[in-house]
């Protein structure tokens, strides 16, 4: 696919429904212009009846000519006020819709291996840029190009050799808004960049302002955070130049060539050639609208095709990590999820999973142990297709991932984190995720997480702050539990969900859920708990990307292999 066909459904967007709206702004557009053609005859027409020349018209039919011309103006300048502002605001929001729908067909893991601060700069700065640059300018060409038309028509019926000499001097501007006009574009592709650096540096600087405190490096960052907002604001200098620059040299070469033609209208009409004062003196002021456009077309597609960049920049974007699945819908597991011979690396000469063959037995609770590096959360991601690289199989029964398709997959399977976000919503929406379930299902789901105690102090109502500000970690991971509880999910996948809490929070979480039946439960886990591990129907110790042992607590230690080794390391 060329780059035309990948932008064409994000240029859409902006159309899409607004066909009528568009068809009025235009039209709007055409006939002001066609208005200011008018008024322009109209003030030659005055000059010269002012000055007793045969013009056939008399007074009174150029005052009712100039009533109807701003009566034009009126209608249709009234027209472009309902019209334009409300299909430039419709396009740019399904723009964004559009960017956030593709945004979310992205892979459960796309942004552990994505810059996410594109995304905000597309659908913040970038997309601001779009509205101006884009929209806009379009209404800018067309018009300026209807002007220029419509003035270049009019000059040649009022003296072809005058226009002759304008086409000539015209192509001074037209050469300097030509070979400056995409200077523009690469200035404002490079605030694009700063933008989403800039983006990216906030964010850290906010997520990590506990580590950056507890360092006391606020020196430090705030030195970052300062060449980060002077790389921007050199950018926007930049490009603020360049426009000056496109303007400056317009300008000036409009003043000779208005000058010019000035001086040889002024010349012909002293030397007998038909011109009159009013004809010379509307020449040139017809001239303008030949001028205007000549500075203003170029900057403006320039503009234009500078935002068709930054859209490209997106939409190449939100092609990578898109979850490769096949059309097959699974509702249950019934016998459990096989592993064969899986293996799969970050990168093709380091794997970090090899051969690694087991069975999770459907309804049963597994622990996933091994050292930082062993492959425990890789195997825990792509159970939950977070990437199709690997070599090998994982079936959901007799179902191949890969075939299986998304909506189906996460409504079978839900996973919870260590780090779980918490929406700046009550606990009832956090719980629900905003849609609507049944009132036994949502009590059900909170006495079996352990919110009841939370909800009848707080309420259900209860504001969570930004990204669960208002709650304790184990709150948090509570309600994460009871999301995937009331959709009622077939699998729970625990990546290091209880790490971050203290030891008893973390114990009353885990025995929570090993407590639930008709779940299968697959937990990575780091804490070796001995009360906890022995309620495991199965631990399954990885070691170097292979499974090295797997079995029930007391099997393994009977053995005295490596799990006996890192158990006991453990408890020193």
């Amino acid at each position: 696919m060329n780059r035309q066909q990948a932008l064409k459904p994000y240029l859409q967007q902006f159309y899409r429904g607004n066909g009528w709206r568009f068809a009025l702004a235009i039209t709007a557009t055409l006939v002001l212009t066609a208005s200011n053609m008018m008024i322009s005859w109209l003030i030659q027409v005055i000059i010269d009846l002012s000055t007793g020349a045969d013009i056939g018209f008399t007074f009174p039919q150029v005052v009712m000519m100039a009533v109807i011309g701003v009566l034009l103006e009126v209608l249709f300048c009234f027209l472009a006020y309902h019209s334009k502002p409300k299909l430039i605001a419709k396009g740019v929001r399904q723009y964004k819709e559009y960017v956030f729908s593709k945004l979310c067909k992205k892979g459960i893991a796309a942004f552990s291996e994505e810059n996410s601060s594109l995304y905000i700069s597309a659908l913040s700065n970038d997309a601001a840029t779009i509205e101006t640059n884009y929209l806009t300018n379009i209404f800018i060409v067309t018009d300026n190009a209807v002007v220029c038309l419509g003035a270049l028509i009019l000059m040649l019926c009022y003296s072809p050799l005058l226009t002759l000499f304008s086409i000539i001097l015209a192509t001074l501007p037209l050469i300097a808004s030509i070979s400056t006009g995409n200077l523009v574009a690469k200035a404002e592709k490079v605030v694009s960049d700063k933008n989403e650096t800039y983006m990216g540096t906030l964010k850290d600087c906010l997520v990590g302002f506990s580590v950056i405190k507890s360092f006391r490096a606020e020196g430090k960052i705030c030195r970052i955070f300062s060449g980060v907002v002077k790389e921007v604001a050199d950018a926007k200098t930049l490009r603020m130049k360049m426009r000056i620059l496109v303007n400056g040299l317009s300008a000036s070469s409009g003043t000779i060539l208005q000058f010019g033609i000035f001086l040889i209208g002024a010349y012909l009409a002293l030397n007998g050639y038909g011109l009159s004062a009013g004809s010379v003196l509307v020449f040139v002021q017809l001239l303008n609208f030949v001028i205007n456009p000549i500075g203003t077309i170029p900057q403006a597609i320039a503009e234009i095709k500078a935002s068709k960049a930054l859209i490209a920049k997106v939409a190449e974007a939100l092609e990578n990590h898109i979850r490769e699945e096949g059309s097959e819908s699974k509702k249950e597991l019934i016998g459990g999820i096989a592993v064969k011979d899986l293996s799969f690396g970050y990168e093709a000469e380091n794997p970090v999973l090899k051969g690694v063959n087991f069975t999770f037995e459907a309804g049963k609770s597994y622990a996933i142990v091994g050292p930082s590096g062993s492959g425990k959360s890789t195997l825990l991601n792509l159970l939950m297709a977070s990437d199709s690289g690997y070599t090998g199989s994982i079936c959901y029964d007799e179902t191949e991932l890969r075939q299986i398709g998304s909506e189906s997959l996460y409504e079978m399977v839900s996973v919870v984190q260590q780090n779980v976000f918490i929406f700046n919503a009550s606990i009832r929406d956090n719980i629900t995720m905003f849609s609507d379930f049944p009132k036994e299902d949502v009590e059900r789901a909170i006495e079996l997480s352990g919110l009841s105690k939370l909800i009848a102090e707080r309420g259900e109502d209860y504001l969570c702050g930004e990204n669960g500000s208002a709650l304790s970690g184990g709150e948090k991971q509570r309600i994460s539990i009871a999301r995937s509880l009331l959709k009622k999910s077939q699998v729970l996948l625990m990546d290091e969900a209880t790490a971050a809490l203290d030891a008893q929070t973390a114990f009353q979480i885990s025995g929570s859920l090993l407590d639930l039946n008709d779940l299968t439960r697959i937990t990575v886990t780091h804490t070796l708990d001995e009360n906890l591990l022995k309620r495991y129907d199965c631990l399954l110790i990885l070691k170097h990307g292979s499974i090295a042992e797997s079995g029930k607590f007391d099997e393994l230690m009977e053995k005295k292999g490596y799990f006996y080794s890192l158990f006991t390391v453990s408890q020193q």
